[in-house]
């Protein structure tokens, strides 16, 4: 398969805002005219962004329910009744979880947690396992990145004497469960200004406001209060791995979390980023995203969530060290089935034409494992630019995990063939969805139907945003360093891109698995430039190219160069 087609959508400079930036903020032009680029144009918020503190935070009380949910849980604090967390088995949930069941020890509550089985219970409630909370005395449940969509469960729950508190970031239904009360920015009503939060910010802003609430009461009185900054280890983890925007408390949980990562002294992650070869690492959100979330999920993918969940909560380091060995087995066989996967199903589309020709992907098997095809999906919608949805079936029910591409919202597409599903749920870009066999190939057809009327052409050509065209010999070690102040990078921050203008090919190779590596010229000066799984295509010497890129230091056997990682490549003639 050739590479897809680009759009390069190069921002013409706004040199009166870049130029007021700069003075006032004293920054460069250029990392000024990034700013622009993100939409961020005053001051005030210019400050805010590249100096975020965690005295930006919002006040969590004004997010909808927040009062009584704290009412509640002080209640159940001060009468020793049960509570038990309720979490998704994926990082967000078990790092919400965490957060949750740590601080509430540390107040000596009587918590306990419950992570489903992915295989044998699925996502969210499940009536099951509230039979198992009810038969333990428990009298309030609380959730955590899920929940919003399980009306029936609830009501259970709620008429069996379980008070429930859904806390989620998930879209929200048209008829909200029964609740004892739901905390969720995105609901109506709620004044909380941020919408973006992932699960585990929900729980943050929580128990930010349980300490602010006791410390009131004077439940320390002369003892020393809990240090929450030491918990955004955690929300940094799930919050990355969520992949929410990172912007307004997105961005400060992780710019501190990441620190916090760094020189963390938690079991958990002490022993996680010692199997992932990071021991004594400075903590970034690609290190998160490729190394240590991957390898906290493999428990919740392959079986249960549990072992990771302790991970997290456990204050013993040879525990910890226990538990990320095995974390660490079942990443390696969650990567082999993970790649079997996405090979037959790249098989299956390129032998089929008529797959092809569709402007969706939607593939089923009964020798999927239900735990990975959500990763699958990312890649094949990645690499086809097309809405996908991978279906794991098992007994004549099929359950999915879908993801989209810019301009189809996946939440609301998937609300458009609901008669055809027996639950989905999720977000924009991501959502997971259950359906009966027999109905798989009407969804098919209604789904390709759905994304056809919503997208043109033209969006089906993913684009490249260029935050500006630059000379090669402007790339030093010190202008990237000024762009430094625009981290932590990830989504609705990407890490700033560029275009050339013409240079010639000097040097091309394959190496590794599909990987371009060129030497390019400029002026009679040679630069390294790397395209990850870009091999597919052929240049040739001294063929005149502009590239689209991102400039890094690449530093090997101790030597520090400037290197292209290229995102895309216009032969020039």
């Amino acid at each position: 398969m050739q590479m897809i087609k680009k759009r390069w959508c190069i921002k013409e400079p706004d040199k009166e805002t870049q130029r007021l930036l700069s003075q006032e903020l004293g920054i460069s032009p250029i990392v000024a005219q990034v700013l622009i680029n993100r939409g961020i144009k005053d001051l005030e918020q210019a400050h805010q962004f590249l100096f975020p503190s965690l005295s930006h935070l919002h006040s969590p009380l004004m997010m909808k329910n927040m009062e009584k949910t704290l009412e509640r849980i002080i209640k159940a604090i001060f009468e020793n009744e049960k509570i038990i967390i309720y979490g998704d088995y994926d990082v967000d949930g078990i790092t919400s979880v965490a957060v949750l069941i740590t601080f509430l020890r540390e107040v000596n509550a009587d918590v306990s947690y419950y992570i489903p089985h992915r295989l044998s219970e699925g996502y969210g409630l499940n009536s099951e396992a509230l039979e198992k909370i009810s038969s333990l005395g428990t009298n309030l449940l609380v959730t955590v990145d899920c929940g919003i969509m399980d009306f029936q469960e609830i009501d259970f729950a709620q008429r069996n004497g379980i008070d429930v508190i859904i806390t989620d970031h998930h879209e929200i239904p048209d008829v909200l469960p029964p609740a004892y009360a739901i905390l969720n920015p995105k609901q109506k009503g709620c004044n909380f200004p941020f919408k973006s939060l992932a699960g585990v910010g929900i729980a943050f802003n929580l128990i930010i406001a349980l300490r602010t609430k006791l410390r009131d009461m004077g439940f320390w009185n002369n003892q020393k209060v809990p240090n929450l900054k030491e918990y955004l280890d955690l929300v940094a983890l799930g919050t990355i791995a969520d992949i929410v925007p990172l912007t307004d408390e997105n961005r400060i949980f992780v710019k501190f979390g990441l620190e916090q990562l760094t020189n963390s002294s938690r079991p958990g992650i002490v022993a996680l980023k010692k199997v992932s070869g990071l021991k004594d690492a400075v903590i970034t959100p690609g290190m998160v995203g490729f190394r240590l979330a991957p390898r906290i999920n493999a428990a919740g993918r392959l079986s249960k969530g549990d072992d990771s969940a302790r991970l997290l909560i456990t204050k013993d380091l040879k525990e910890a060290e226990d538990i990320a060995s095995v974390l660490d087995l079942e990443n390696t066989e969650r990567q082999q089935i993970e790649n079997c996967i996405i090979e037959e199903a790249k098989g299956l589309v390129e032998d089929n034409e008529g797959l092809l020709s569709r402007k969706t992907i939607i593939l089923a098997s009964h020798d999927w494992h239900p735990g990975v095809i959500g990763i699958a999906a990312s890649r094949l919608a990645e690499e086809y630019y097309k809405p996908t949805v991978m279906i794991s079936m098992d007994g004549g029910i099929g359950k999915g995990s879908a993801r989209s591409i810019e301009g189809f919202h996946l939440y609301e597409g998937l609300k458009c063939c609901a008669d055809l599903l027996k639950g989905f749920g999720g977000h924009k870009y991501a959502a997971g969805l259950t359906i009966d066999e027999i109905n798989i190939p009407g969804f098919q057809n209604l789904f390709e139907e759905v994304v056809k009327k919503t997208l043109s052409e033209e969006d089906f050509i993913p684009r490249i945003r260029i935050d500006a065209n630059i000379n090669l010999s402007e790339l030093t070690e010190g202008f990237l360093g000024k762009l430094e102040i625009l981290s932590p990078f990830g989504p609705s921050n990407p890490e700033p891109t560029f275009c050339s203008s013409v240079l010639s090919i000097s040097d091309s190779a394959v190496v590794g698995n599909g990987h371009l590596k060129l030497k390019v010229k400029e002026g009679g000066i040679l630069y390294d430039a790397i395209g990850f799984n870009m091999g597919k295509d052929i240049f040739s010497l001294n063929q005149c190219i502009k590239a689209a890129f991102v400039p890094q230091v690449n530093d090997w056997n101790g030597t520090r160069t400037i290197q292209l990682r290229l995102k895309d490549i216009q032969v020039v003639g």
